[in-house]
C-alpha cells in the first residue's frame, strides 16, 4: 500500500535514523499556504512543515548549527520539484526541553495560586 503522506514519512525515517531524537513531531502546515502564489498549480500536498526536534545531537551546538544539520538531512527533499517549499525547526537538547517544561509548570503553578 502506497503512503498517502510520502514527503511526512521521509522526513521522520532520515531524522529519527540521523538523530535519534527523543521527541520529535512533525506538523504538515501545506493546506494553510496552498492559495499564495508560489504554490500555485502545484499539486503537492506536502510543501510547509513545522517540526520539533529534540536530541542529544544538538548538545553544544547553536540554533544555526543544528538547523544547517536538519537541512543537510533533508536536502534531497528541498531540492526535489513539488517537494519541501518551507520548513519551520524547533531545535533543543534534552536539557532544554526539560527546562522549557520546568518553566511551563512554574508559571501554571504562579497563576493558580495568585490572588
Amino acid at each position: 500500500m502506497t503512503s498517502t503522506t510520502p514527503m511526512e514519512d521521509a522526513i521522520r525515517t532520515k531524522l529519527k535514523e540521523a538523530l535519534s531524537p527523543s521527541h520529535l513531531e512533525i506538523h504538515n502546515d501545506s493546506a494553510l499556504h496552498s492559495h499564495h502564489a508560489p504554490m500555485a498549480g502545484s499539486t503537492s500536498k506536502e510543501t510547509h512543515f513545522r517540526v520539533e526536534i529534540t536530541s542529544e545531537a544538538f548538545m553544544k551546538k547553536m540554533q544555526p548549527a543544528r538547523h544547517r544539520m536538519v537541512y543537510a538531512l533533508l536536502k534531497e527533499e528541498m531540492a526535489q520539484e513539488g517537494g519541501i517549499h518551507a520548513l519551520q525547526l524547533k531545535t533543543r537538547t534534552p536539557e532544554e526541553e526539560q527546562r522549557q517544561k520546568e518553566n511551563e509548570g512554574g508559571e501554571v503553578v504562579a497563576q493558580a495560586s495568585g490572588p
